[in-house]
This record gives C-alpha cells, sequence and structure tokens, in this order.
C-alpha cells in the first residue's frame, strides 16, 4: 500500500456564521470541526497532514500547533480558491512519496469507510462523490463505463440534461502527490471569481490520457457546514447515527431522541439511559448501569450496576465504582467512589474519594477549595457521614467512622471514631412565646 498523506482546507471565511469563533473551530458532538477532520486523516493511516489555514484566523493555526505541531500548519495568503489553497501545502509535503487525499475541515461527518474506497487501482486522480436528493448548485460528475470521471460540471455552466444529473461532487479527492502538484501548477484563474480551482485537475489530467475515476459515499457523510443552521443539521444527523448505534448495541433508551451524545462517548451493553440526558466528552459507562433521567456527564466513568440521577451532575474525574449510588442533585468532581458508596441526596463531593460502602447524608459538602489551592477530602470505607455535614478539606474520615449531622469537620476522625463538630444545642425555655407577644404588641401600638 502506498503511503499517504492528507491536505485538510480550513482556510475559509466562514462569514455565514455570524460568529466571532472561526467556522472550523465551532463544535460538533463536543468536538470541533477541524479535530473530526483530522481524526478521520489519522484513522486512514495517513502519516503526514497539513492543514490549510488563512491570516483571518490564527486561532485556528494555534489550534493545530497544539495537535499535530508547527510543521503540519500551511498558510494561505490571500485566497485564492481551492486550488492554490493545496498548493500552499506543498513546501510541508517535501520529500513525501504517495498518495495525498484532499478533504475539508467544515465536512465534520466524513469517516474513513466512506474515503478508504478511494485508495489503490490505477486512476490518476479519483474524486468522491454522492447522489444528492436535491442536487441544487452542487457540480454535476459526469460519468463514464463502470467508475470512470469524464469531468465535473459546475451547476451554472451545466447544460439541460446534466443539470438533471443527481451524481455530485464533494470536493474531496486522492491523487500521487507528484502528479497531484504537477497538474496543479497547470490549473489557471481564467474564470469568473479569478480563482484556481482544484476541480481543473480532472480535466488536465484527462488531457493528459489518464484515468480518472469517482466512488460515492452517502449525502450525509459529506453534508458540510456553512452556517449555524447547517451545523445544527450536522448535529442531528451526527446523534441519530449515534443513537442507533447505541440502540442496535443492547442500549435502552425510552426516548433516545432526548439523548445527546459526545463524539467519544462510551456505553456498555445492558445499559439503561433515561430520557434528557446529556453526555459531554470523555464519558465512559464500562459496565450495565442506569443513568437517570436530566443528568448530566462530562469526563466520568461509571462502573457496572451503577445508578446515577435523576438530576446528577458528573464533572471530570469522576469515578462511579460498581453498584454505587450517585442520586438526585448531587454533583461529583475529581472523586472515586468506591463499590456500593452511596450519596443519594443534595451534595457536593470534590477532589477525594470515598470508600466503598460508605453513605453521604444529603446536603454534605466536601469543601475543597480554600480561595487559592484544592484539596483532597477522603472518606474510608464504611464510613457514615450525617446530613448537612461540611467536610473541610484537607481531611480524612476513617473507615468505619460516623459524622454527626450538622457537623462542620476541620481534623482528621479516627477509625470507627464518632465525630460531633457542632454547637451544643441550647432550649430557651418562653423565649419564642414572649418574642412573639412582643412583636404583636408592638405592631398594635404602629395600627
Amino acid at each position: 500500500m502506498a503511503a499517504r498523506a492528507a491536505v485538510i482546507l480550513a482556510a475559509g471565511q466562514g462569514t455565514r456564521m455570524r460568529s466571532p469563533l472561526p467556522k472550523v473551530l465551532h463544535l460538533l458532538a463536543g468536538r470541533a470541526m477541524l479535530d473530526h477532520a483530522i481524526d478521520t486523516a489519522e484513522a486512514l493511516g495517513c502519516e503526514r497532514i497539513v492543514v490549510v489555514v488563512g491570516t483571518h484566523a490564527p486561532e485556528v493555526g494555534r489550534h493545530v500547533e497544539a495537535r499535530l505541531g508547527p510543521e503540519a500548519v500551511a498558510v494561505q495568503d490571500p485566497p485564492l480558491g481551492t486550488g492554490h489553497a493545496v498548493r500552499c501545502a506543498e513546501e510541508a509535503l517535501v520529500g513525501f512519496e504517495g498518495d495525498v487525499v484532499i478533504t475539508y475541515a467544515d465536512c465534520p461527518l466524513l469517516r474513513a469507510p466512506s474515503v478508504e474506497p478511494m485508495f489503490g487501482g490505477t486512476a490518476a486522480v479519483t474524486v468522491l462523490g454522492f447522489e444528492a436528493a436535491g442536487p441544487g448548485a452542487y457540480g454535476r460528475l459526469v460519468m463514464g463505463d463502470g467508475d470512470t470521471l469524464l469531468r465535473i460540471v459546475e451547476a451554472k455552466e451545466a447544460s439541460e440534461h446534466e443539470l438533471k444529473v443527481n451524481r455530485c461532487n464533494s470536493g474531496v479527492m486522492v491523487c500521487e502527490h507528484g502528479l497531484l502538484f504537477s497538474l496543479l501548477a497547470e490549473v489557471t484563474n481564467a474564470n469568473a471569481k479569478g480563482e484556481y480551482y482544484l476541480t481543473d485537475i480532472v480535466e488536465l489530467a484527462r488531457r493528459r490520457d489518464l484515468h480518472c475515476r469517482a466512488t460515492f459515499t452517502d449525502e450525509a457523510a459529506v453534508q458540510g457546514v456553512n452556517s449555524q443552521s447547517e451545523l445544527v443539521a450536522a448535529e442531528t444527523q451526527f446523534q441519530s447515527v449515534q443513537r442507533d448505534h447505541f440502540l442496535t448495541e443492547g442500549v435502552s433508551m425510552p426516548a433516545p431522541e432526548t439523548v445527546q451524545f459526545a463524539w467519544d462517548t462510551e456505553v456498555a451493553a445492558g445499559t439503561t439511559i433515561e430520557p434528557h440526558v446529556v453526555f459531554a466528552p470523555g464519558v465512559r459507562i464500562t459496565g450495565p448501569a442506569k443513568i437517570r433521567a436530566f443528568s448530566h456527564l462530562e469526563g466520568a466513568v461509571v462502573e457496572a450496576g451503577a445508578e446515577v440521577g435523576p438530576y446528577a451532575r458528573l464533572r471530570p474525574g469522576a469515578v462511579i465504582g460498581a453498584k454505587a449510588r450517585i442520586g438526585n442533585f448531587v454533583e461529583v468532581k475529581n472523586v472515586a467512589m468506591g463499590a456500593g458508596a452511596k450519596a443519594n441526596h443534595l451534595a457536593y463531593l470534590g477532589d477525594g474519594e470515598v470508600g466503598a460502602g460508605a453513605n453521604i447524608g444529603a446536603g454534605t459538602i466536601f469543601c475543597n477549595y480554600d480561595g487559592f489551592n484544592k484539596a483532597r477530602t477522603v472518606v474510608g470505607e464504611g464510613a457514615f457521614v450525617g446530613s448537612n455535614s461540611a467536610l473541610v478539606a484537607p481531611v480524612t474520615v476513617g473507615e468505619g467512622a460516623m459524622i454527626g449531622s450538622g457537623s462542620v469537620v476541620t481534623d482528621d476522625v479516627p477509625p470507627g471514631d464518632l465525630a460531633l463538630g457542632r454547637a451544643k444545642q441550647i432550649n430557651k425555655a418562653g423565649w419564642a412565646a414572649r418574642f412573639r407577644a412582643a412583636m404583636s404588641e408592638r405592631k398594635g401600638r404602629k395600627s
């Protein structure tokens, strides 16, 4: 198999997004559209990936550098069309020998299985096409026998017969490195826009009597995003595919249309996900568990037999052990809950660990932040923390220890001890009755 490289075009202005955030950095399923394109290039085994960026959005270049390094950035300045954009990547590909795939950072649903058939064979240029439900302004693929591509015709230049063709150009191409840049060197800007079009290399290759072909994928796979409404459409498509995937894998969802997944969500078969659950990036449900309604999970691990929610929030670093229970209005951040541990109501658990079988009472707070630093709270196995308790970190509650309700715990509690960190109750006989009488008399005088 020939070596592979990818050129990802990300230099568009994105003005239709009407957003200060560069178009290709908008999120789909919790991940920048550009990163989806890079993921696909990596899945195809591309040993070099070059992203072509514009000078109008330096954030895009910094994003690429952070993930792939500075050598992966090529700058198009000024923007002179797609053919010119690919030529801007030529220097970054010096020394490479093999096939180059050209993709787009605003096409986030394109996956490796749609592109893989483009590689191999004897064609000089391979174009990825799709059958459009409504061809509209798409460029048409005029086909010959078999998979032979005769030419690409822009809609505004197509004949009445060609406009009836529903096989359209996605813009994704594969060409051998040396031939690609040889063809691009012949592309001119003799057109209405004065731009250098990548699609012209098909005609130029055929002038050299070289074979060009097209492979095809579903229209949804090459869905482009140029506006906020198109981003919503792409998100809807992604979520639909993910829901079907998890249902097929044995995940139960009584109202799947209300569940939102991230690009990397992992859910074990046998899990039940109730309505209106949101999975942000970084969630793994490693065994059959129950995620109840209106819960939000991010950067968390949930193990077999655990139950989360309803109305629970798991933040990054949360690990919910086997058969543990996180109940309504409980927030967990960077805390490992041991097997069978419980926090059933109204608690904040931040930075620490809770041992197996421990019980965290309603209203408990892990006071993990002093205004400058974070500290950890450790609750041992089988410990019992009474309701409305505040554990001021750093603090350790030993195995089997108990915390009396309403306590503020600032010192470690040895295993098996009972800690009471509250003032002694004092009852003042008759005080409430005298107070009410005095207030009533005062109110009467004012009236």
